[in-house]
């Protein structure tokens, strides 16, 4: 049947024909937008890389290429640790990474991307979404010209590769350990020294000794970093970073003066990845886990519950010095560990109950 008959047949005359073509979407103008986006993540690193990536092509694929998207990995066009001024600045619209490498700037930072003993995954998702997470975030964000978007989370991170057993907090003392974040500064007031790397300098610093210790995602991407070569013991849980948000951060001038459209866009997109990203990492974590068991011979500790709350006294000791940086700190704080604790009991009862349980029954263990 051709057009002009189905048209007929269904009552639909030519008036109705073109009332529906008024209310056809109108095609988007032919110019396109260009996007650069700098990333703190090398190029193809499994995880974080590849997610970053997959993140801003998938913007111009949505957009239909309106958005042309150029993509560079660190080092590419500037360091990692460079990305948030070359952004703030103007001379790229966005970044893909982790904001508490800024904490510098201002130590709120660190609450949207992990702190030690604070939010997983879920929770963070929650308090982000529902919780009155994203207002703080856009009140801090706002303050550097930026819009920040959450775009990837890497889940509860084992506690790190040690080279020697850590039995009690003493064996903390004079450690040399790469952490990054809040969690660097817990480590600091257990007598650690925390050192700041990127992810492409931690092998070399590892095998040589320069450091004893370090953390950096989990098992997926540690084994490709071959750890295991310089560190055999492998400790859990950690409390540095539960629920490791990533983020897309936009100039927001560069940002608001894009069409609407474009703004629903590059927020699904980001909204997207942040799930993707997420169980892509706890997929592969679980699979990578049983090679460095199996393939490596990788010791597997668990934290001692001595150890685990002189954790607790010191993060307690550094949650108290932050708050005294600002009001915005201190109600950030407040926030973030109001979320914790209401969150924290359901979850107790239902997920961690029943994981608990289920573990139990069907003989699940390390």
């Amino acid at each position: 049947m051709n057009r002009r008959s189905f048209l007929k047949n269904t009552g639909l005359g030519a008036g109705a024909a073109a009332a529906a073509t008024l209310v056809a979407p109108a095609v988007r103008a032919q110019s396109t937008t260009d996007m650069v986006i700098v990333s703190t993540w090398p190029r193809d690193f499994p995880g974080l890389g590849t997610s970053a990536q997959r993140l801003a092509a998938r913007i111009g694929e949505l957009t239909e290429g309106h958005i042309n998207v150029q993509y560079f990995a660190a080092g590419e066009r500037v360091g990692a640790f460079d990305s948030f001024d070359e952004v703030a600045s103007g001379n790229a619209q966005a970044y893909i990474g982790a904001n508490y490498y800024w904490k510098g700037k201002h130590p709120t930072w660190a609450y949207f991307t992990s702190v030690s003993f604070g939010l997983t995954y879920a929770e963070m998702d929650a308090w982000i979404k529902f919780g009155g997470g994203q207002e703080l975030w856009d009140e801090l964000v706002d303050g550097y010209g930026l819009q920040n978007f959450a775009a990837g989370n890497t889940g509860v991170q084992m506690g790190g590769w040690f080279n020697k057993e850590i039995e009690t907090a003493d064996d903390l003392k004079g450690l040399k350990m790469r952490m990054p974040g809040l969690g660097g500064d817990v480590l600091a007031k257990l007598g650690a020294s925390p050192v700041a790397l990127l992810g492409g300098q931690i092998y070399e610093n590892l095998v040589s000794g320069a450091i004893d210790a370090t953390e950096l995602v989990g098992p997926w991407n540690e084994y490709f970093m071959k750890f295991y070569e310089a560190a055999q013991y492998y400790y859990y849980p950690g409390m540095h970073e539960p629920g490791t948000q990533l983020v897309l951060g936009t100039n927001k001038s560069r940002f608001t003066s894009l069409p609407k459209i474009d703004h629903m866009i590059i927020e699904a997109a980001c909204m997207e990845e942040n799930a993707m990203q997420a169980a892509e990492t706890n997929q592969n974590n679980g699979a990578y886990f049983d090679k460095l068991i199996k393939e490596h011979g990788v010791k597997i500790r668990k934290f001692s519950d001595e150890v685990y709350d002189a954790f607790g006294e010191a993060v307690e000791e550094v949650f108290a010095e932050t708050v005294e940086h600002s009001d915005l700190t201190r109600r950030v704080h407040e926030s973030f560990a109001k979320a914790r604790s209401d969150l924290g009991r359901s979850m107790l009862l239902a997920d961690t109950g029943y994981t608990a349980q289920r573990n139990r029954v069907l003989g699940i263990t390390v």
